[in-house]
Order: structure tokens, then C-alpha cells, then sequence
């Protein structure tokens, strides 16, 4: 079964977040607004603060859009809070980031690599309802473009506002959108 479409799973997990304390996150708390669950194998190193740091770099946009981001790993918080203290590159990151020790998102998500105990590189995005929209997985030694989910997710957010609307490929924002019909069949 296809994970695009489904609703998210309950999860509980810890987060940290720079100039807080930890937290609890819940599926509950996700509603209401879109978010982007960015999985990554762990902490401490080298794909993964590239990925996030570019991905940093979007978050203050992503709030604009109504997006909030959560970093996620098969960590604890802790790690996570030792990792923000002392890379160069994560001490610049302002999204939450939640402990998955016990693997519960990861296996929601379809993300865990059993028997490593780690997740996979993959990106959900998930709209105001709960429901998945957008997924993203690649190789462990292939980085993802935070360029490329927001227009993504500008996209989702456009399908959504817009009903019978359909954003075609490399869709930008004010570009023309298309409306699905049998008058189109064959022409494009």
C-alpha cells in the first residue's frame, strides 16, 4: 500500500529546538498546519548537515508558507542538543528536531532500515488534514534540494486552494496551472 494519501500514524516523541526546552511533539500537534518530516540516517555525520543546513536556509520562507519542519532521526533529543551545541552548521538551525529511539516514526513513516536501527534519507510532506502529499527517499550518499521542496510544497498547497487545478512539471509559482478535461487529452 501507498503511503501518498494516508493519514499520519500517532506518534509521541521528544523534540529539541534551539532556545527551548524539549518538548513533546504529537500527530495531534502536527494538524492544522502543513509540515515536513526530514529523516535523515543520524547525527554526528556527513550528508545529513549539508541537507539541513540548506534546508535552514528555507525555514524562515517555509514559515511564511505555513510549514513547520521537523528534523527527525533514529537519535534522542539529547544527541540532538549535543550536535546543535557543537557543529558550525546545525547550531544554526531553528526547526525542532525529535528524538526517534524507539523507532516509532521511522516504522510510521516506512522509513527504518531494520537491523541498523537507522532511518532512511526521505522527506514526507503532510498537509493541514494530516495526510501525506509529497514523499522524497534517496540513496544514503545522495543529498536532498530544499529549492525543490519548496516548490513542492508550493505546489501542494496550490492543488489544495485550488480545486480541479493541476500544477504541471517544474511548475513555479504564478505559472500557469492546467484543468484537467478530455478537451486536453492528447494535446499536451
Amino acid at each position: 500500500m501507498g503511503i501518498i494519501g494516508s493519514e499520519i500514524k500517532p506518534f509521541t516523541a521528544t523534540a529539541f529546538q534551539a532556545g527551548k526546552d524539549f518538548f513533546e511533539v504529537t500527530d495531534e500537534d502536527v494538524k492544522g498546519k502543513w509540515a515536513v518530516f526530514f529523516f535523515y540516517p543520524a547525527d554526528f555525520t556527513f550528508v545529513c548537515p549539508t541537507e539541513l543546513e540548506d534546508l535552514g536556509e528555507h525555514y524562515e520562507m517555509l514559515q511564511k508558507l505555513d510549514v513547520e519542519v521537523y528534523g527527525v532521526s533514529t537519535d534522542t533529543h539529547f544527541s540532538h542538543k549535543a550536535w546543535h551545541d557543537t557543529s558550525e552548521k546545525i547550531g544554526k538551525l531553528n526547526f525542532p528536531f525529535l528524538g526517534d529511539q524507539n523507532h516509532v516514526l521511522a516504522r510510521n513513516f516506512d522509513v527504518l532500515r531494520e537491523g541498523a536501527g537507522l532511518a532512511d534519507r526521505a522527506t514526507f510532506v503532510v498537509d493541514p488534514d494530516g495526510v501525506i502529499q509529497l514523499v522524497e527517499q534517496t540513496c544514503e550518499g545522495v543529498g536532498r534540494n530544499a529549492n525543490e521542496l519548496v516548490r513542492k510544497i508550493r505546489a501542494a498547497q496550490y492543488v489544495r486552494n485550488n480545486p480541479g487545478q493541476v500544477c504541471p512539471a517544474a511548475w513555479e509559482e504564478g505559472e500557469d496551472t492546467l484543468a484537467p478535461s478530455l478537451d486536453l487529452v492528447g494535446k499536451i
